[in-house]
């Protein structure tokens, strides 16, 4: 092939890239569309709508917690509990999100009762889970920002009572800003290390061992939280409840948060 000849092959692929590009915009929902949708009652379509809302553009909060509110709506308490808990996730401190979540957790089977735990862990995790990564790490700068204003005032104040004050806020801002900054990190670890998962069949025992032949556990019903605890085998997943029983499930069985 002469140049020619490979210069209008190339050109051609452009264009066609650049045809469906254009065609797939055009055709995109819109989240005014799938609102829309939803006002009216056409929850099915609004469905379709939000799925290829976060396919196009990523995952969002506002979209989980609609698309949550639209399964919901459809008695899919399932997929409306995975879509609450991937809301949650991206925004923890949002109590809409939370009591809708545990409104749809209500409508399951399997009503599992947490293990008890020390009540530190517990206020650190309700203090990490008010706000997101993002919010998390807007505070630690504009902490980090104060403490450097109460170092200026600790540092050139001309009275006593002025450098008191900005060494106070120092250690107060300082203390602030580590902090920030280790909820930020706990918030960006679950969201990219993601181990929760919901039950998506309607019924499923868990099994001793990843196969069929191990000893029946207990049986599990969709909408149920699990976590992973072994990740390493393609189709059998090691799940843990939040009352510490553990055991195998299949993984076509759940869906990861």
């Amino acid at each position: 092939m002469d140049r020619r000849g490979l210069y209008m092959k190339k050109l051609s692929i452009l264009l066609a890239v650049f045809l469906i590009s254009t065609v797939q915009m055009a055709f995109a929902a819109t989240k005014a569309d799938a609102d829309q949708a939803y006002q009216e009652n056409k929850f099915a379509e609004a469905i379709t709508a939000y799925e290829s809302i976060l396919e196009t553009e990523g995952e969002s909060a506002d979209i989980y917690y609609n698309l949550g509110n639209c399964y919901y709506k459809t008695k899919n308490i399932a997929k409306a509990v995975l879509n609450y808990e991937r809301a949650l996730l991206l925004n923890p401190g949002d109590a809409d999100i939370r009591f809708n979540l545990d409104l749809a957790r209500s409508k399951t089977v399997d009503q599992i009762t947490p293990t008890s735990e020390v009540f530190i862990v517990t206020w650190v995790r309700d203090i990490t889970n008010l706000m997101s990564e993002k919010g998390w790490g807007t505070t630690a700068i504009v902490s980090f920002l104060l403490l450097l204003a109460g170092l200026a005032l600790y540092i050139f104040g001309n009275r006593i009572v002025l450098k008191k004050i900005g060494f106070i806020g120092a250690v107060v801002f300082l203390i602030t800003c580590v902090c920030a900054n280790c909820f930020a990190n706990g918030q960006k670890d679950k969201v990219v290390n993601r181990t929760g998962a919901i039950v998506m069949s309607p019924t499923i025992t868990v099994k001793s061992t990843p196969n069929e032949s191990g000893t029946d556990l207990f049986v599990l019903h969709e909408g149920t939280k699990v976590y992973i605890e072994d990740d390493s085998m393609k189709d059998w997943k090691e799940i843990r409840l939040e009352d510490g029983k553990e055991g195998w499930l299949p993984t076509s069985a759940i869906e990861v948060i």
